[in-house]
């Protein structure tokens, strides 16, 4: 015997606390990268960027490029997620959905019913309804990055459970909602493709790049079917295999956590930043401030900023009077309640329903841009208001 002490073996950061490093991180990027796109878009190049964004790459503009195939890897990465937190993370069990869940659910249900009644008279616009129904986990995770330790681990662990449930209600809004004529010969192609990565991970294979393979021709054939391309980045992630490493550092040798730690980076800080960029540039050449007052860019606003922090807050409040759940550790109400608010910063996903929803109308496309913008920078800058002065609870000494 040598008598050394052995090295301890060094593992990856978990999955959840990667996420949280990476989105806050990618957070102020993304901030950057729309502030830039909205730079551009009034200034001596707006021509020039709104030309380069719809000119042609082979069948498909550079826009739907970006809003199509690189945002449905982000959509793979929004699966993962899902995926693991379900079956191995902190959404395992029932009581652990319990508050995260009821309030994504508070939080989609408010804006969506706030929208429609400021567009109740105006039938055109009612489609727009699931727009301020969505949480930018990048965005709020950016903010409370901005914060440091004023927030409790707690509340950011209970952010990202909650905008990681919305994600799944988003998802399958889209595919309910927003799909255009379906094909059925595609939507056949699909499922065939989709079953043979099914049978994949029953047989156990583990390596990824027959997934990926195969992925991308599922990507093909849902984007010629009628429904929204990006939902083939989720369906690719759930036919990903999982080793469980329940109470363990995520297993580093699990092809769906070396998947998702690959991607992360890339999502954060290129994806995001590319989507955002591309898509909250909109003139406001002949802007007023009367225009505020429009159907969906007062509903999309409102939505956001009044209906998010009532849908959250209020389901939270509900569910711990009622015992089903306890609150976040170490934190106090009104924490809770500017990360209520916090959720009500909905750039990324309020804008790609947004387009999704108003694909045949320029005009309204803009209203929501203006709405997710307006109502996203009211939250963002009220919930780091309350967060920065809201009280700690103190450290218990023994």
């Amino acid at each position: 015997m040598s008598g050394r002490v052995p090295l301890p073996v060094r593992r990856p950061l978990s999955a959840l606390r990667t996420m949280l490093h990476n989105e806050a991180g990618g957070g102020l990027v993304l901030m950057a990268s729309a502030a830039l796109a909205l730079v551009v878009a009034n200034s001596p190049w707006a021509e020039t960027y709104f030309a380069v964004l719809a000119a042609h790459l082979g069948p498909l503009s550079v826009l739907h490029w970006i809003n199509d195939a690189l945002m449905a890897v982000f959509f793979l990465l929004v699966g993962l997620e899902i995926k693991r937190e379900m079956l191995d993370g902190r959404l395992r069990t029932w009581p652990d959905r319990i508050l995260p869940g009821i309030a994504a659910l508070g939080g989609m249900l408010m804006p969506a019913l706030v929208y429609v009644a400021v567009n109740r008279h105006s039938p055109e616009t009612l489609r727009g309804w699931a727009i301020p129904a969505a949480t930018d986990i990048a965005f709020a995770l950016g903010v409370l990055a901005l914060l440091g330790s004023r927030v409790p681990v707690s509340l950011k662990v209970f952010l990202t459970a909650l905008a990681i449930i919305d994600d799944l209600g988003a998802v399958l809004i889209i595919a309910a909602f927003y799909t255009a004529d379906l094909s059925l010969p595609m939507l056949g192609g699909a499922g065939l493709t989709l079953a043979v990565l099914y049978g994949m991970n029953k047989a156990g294979v583990a390596r990824l790049w027959p997934y990926l393979l195969l992925g991308a021709v599922l990507w093909v054939f849902v984007l010629k079917s009628g429904i929204h391309a990006t939902i083939a980045g989720v369906l690719v992630a759930l036919t990903i295999p999982l080793r469980l490493s329940v109470g363990k550092p995520d297993d580093p040798t699990s092809p769906l956590h070396i998947l998702e730690h690959a991607i992360h980076p890339w999502s954060a800080f290129l994806i995001l930043p590319i989507f955002g960029f591309a898509n909250a540039g909109v003139s406001l050449a002949g802007f007023s401030p009367a225009m505020l007052l429009d159907p969906v860019t007062l509903g999309v606003a409102l939505g956001l900023f009044v209906g998010k922090q009532l849908g959250v807050f209020g389901f939270v409040l509900a569910v711990v009077r009622l015992g089903w759940a306890q609150r976040p550790a170490h934190a106090t109400w009104l924490q809770v309640y500017g990360v209520a608010l916090l959720c009500g910063v909905g750039f990324t996903m309020s804008l790609f329903i947004g387009l999704l929803a108003f694909a045949a109308s320029p005009a309204l496309e803009a209203e929501t841009k203006i709405g997710v913008l307006v109502g996203s920078l009211a939250c963002m800058a009220a919930g780091a208001l309350v967060l920065r002065l809201a009280p700690r609870v103190p450290e218990r000494r023994p």
